[in-house]
């Protein structure tokens, strides 16, 4: 009998979808030995999540895929409405969600999942990465050093974490025993899938609602015509649904249209999708830890699926190299569980209430997918105040624990530059408005002035930086490395931050 196999890395990813591969760069850019092991044996190629909203739009800029993003996806996109086949309405949502300048980009990017993960793994592979595709994690075993994972094939890979970004029938999470608390509707509420359609204007979401149901086709505007369909299941004699297919679709399409010009030539991906609404109810067992949809599901109302598990990997991706490259202990994982969970909790909630305003206002001509009220759709006000990493500061209306708010500034020869720009890694800013401080920082926190006495430091010219902070005068502002403010003080308070840092 041959022997066991067994390699080693410093963190094992279970899973490259979004969440997984946002986490991987991450880690890799801070030096640390990462793996991504897939169980399908090659890339998704299904559109399924659509939709980069401004606060993972600013993620992914930080690993540098602004540019490719907004270039492969479209940031205007208007919905047109029918009732019964006639037409309803139209309006433009992101008219509502401009760029600002202490937000940057469009409330919302649309782009097919598949383009999304395609730019993740060539950053991957930028720093050093590749994707294990066709691998399948069966069990793990952890003991307080390690954790072991099994393989399919035999083979072995001991790391010193396990991260189980698997989605919503999650291996790890399974192999954890933690339970997925919530509810699940036993029949399909939609039919989804990827179709080639023809005849149809490409420049709008077409949405057609009426007592037989809803039918939303979403254009991507590529050259094979492909747009994303979302529709009520058809359903048998006995009032079951029927599983999705191209002749179901074209069925689907003529029914709610009513129209003879639109064809629809093939089908890509396919499936059906049921109401999961559930939360694990620990993210962290020992050294395994789970994110994205292997932690929460929940309704696709308001788009916050993909978005949600993104932003669950920025949160951990820098807590975790901070303490697998030496300036935090091993504690500080236990901040994740307690920021992220009650993000999850909200996105439940909203998408739950989201999807049942949608419900309802489909009965009703002119109601749209607008029914869907998310107090945020952007995700930049989503913040950890309550958390234990929040370290305070005088009372305004920017908080330890909120998001880092962006601002245009110019840099020491006029050039324009953004704050977001200067957060850009793995380090804590220390923002100085009004003057240097005076203090040694370590090597993991980066100083930035504004307008201060500092031939290197920026200038605040339009005073975006200063409203958008609420600062008056000399501050000091210390920036987590996930673009969220860990406390505010005032000038000569460098020993608050010291402080902060030690406690890290």
């Amino acid at each position: 009998m041959s022997a066991t196999v067994r390699e080693t890395t410093s963190v094992l990813i279970s899973g490259a979808g979004p969440t997984g591969l946002t986490l991987a760069c991450l880690l890799a850019r801070q030096g640390v030995a990462v793996r991504v092991v897939e169980l399908a044996p090659e890339p998704h190629s299904g559109s399924r999540g659509k939709a980069l909203n401004a606060r993972s739009l600013e993620v992914l800029a930080d690993l540098g895929l602004a540019d490719a993003l907004l270039a492969a996806g479209r940031t205007v996109l208007p919905f047109r409405r029918y009732f019964e086949g006639a037409f309803a309405a139209e309006s433009d949502p992101s008219a509502d969600t401009p760029p600002t300048p202490a937000a940057p980009f469009p409330g919302s990017l649309f782009l097919p999942q598949d383009r999304t993960e395609a730019l993740l793994r060539a950053r991957f592979a930028e720093l050093g990465g590749s994707v294990e595709f066709g691998t399948e994690l069966t069990g793990f075993t952890q003991d307080d050093e390690r954790v072991t994972a099994r393989l399919a094939d035999g083979r072995e890979i001991e790391a010193r974490y396990l991260i189980g970004c698997d989605g919503g029938r999650s291996t790890v999470r399974k192999r954890l025993g933690v339970p997925f608390t919530g509810n699940s509707e036993p029949e399909p509420a939609m039919v989804v899938g990827d179709l080639e359609i023809s005849g149809l204007e490409p420049t709008v979401w077409h949405q057609w609602f009426g007592p037989q149901g809803a039918l939303l086709l979403c254009p991507f505007g590529e050259e094979d015509g492909r747009w994303q369909v979302q529709a009520t299941p058809e359903t048998g004699p006995d009032g079951t649904a029927l599983a999705p297919s191209l002749e179901g679709f074209r069925r689907i399409v003529a029914d709610h249209t009513g129209r003879t010009d639109i064809e629809v030539h093939g089908a890509g991906w396919l499936s059906s999708w049921r109401v999961n609404v559930r939360v694990a109810e620990q993210y962290r067992v020992g050294r395994v830890l789970l994110a994205g949809d292997a932690a929460h599901v929940h309704p696709t109302a308001g788009g916050l699926g993909m978005n949600t598990g993104i932003q669950d990997a920025w949160n951990l991706g820098w807590k975790l190299g901070h303490v697998l490259t030496g300036p935090a202990g091993p504690d500080l994982l236990d901040s994740y569980q307690e920021e992220r969970q009650p993000i999850a909790a909200w996105t439940l909630q909203t998408s739950t209430a989201g999807m049942a305003a949608v419900a309802e206002g489909a009965r009703t001509p002119g109601v749209g997918l607008e029914a869907v009220r998310v107090d945020d759709i952007t995700g930049l006000s989503l913040g950890y105040r309550w958390s234990r990493l929040a370290g305070g500061g005088p009372a305004g209306a920017l908080q330890a624990g909120d998001r880092a708010p962006d601002a245009p500034c110019t840099d020491a020869e006029g050039r324009p530059i953004r704050l977001l720009e200067t957060f850009v890694g793995d380090r804590f800013t220390l923002l100085a408005f009004g003057h240097r401080p005076s203090a040694d920082l370590p090597g993991h926190v980066r100083t930035v002035t504004v307008d201060a006495d500092d031939p290197a430091g920026l200038r605040d010219t339009g005073g975006h930086a200063r409203r958008a902070y609420g600062i008056e005068g000399a501050a000091l502002v210390l920036v987590r490395p996930d673009n969220h403010v860990a406390l505010v003080a005032r000038q000569g308070e460098e020993k608050a931050a010291l402080d902060y840092l030690g406690r890290l």
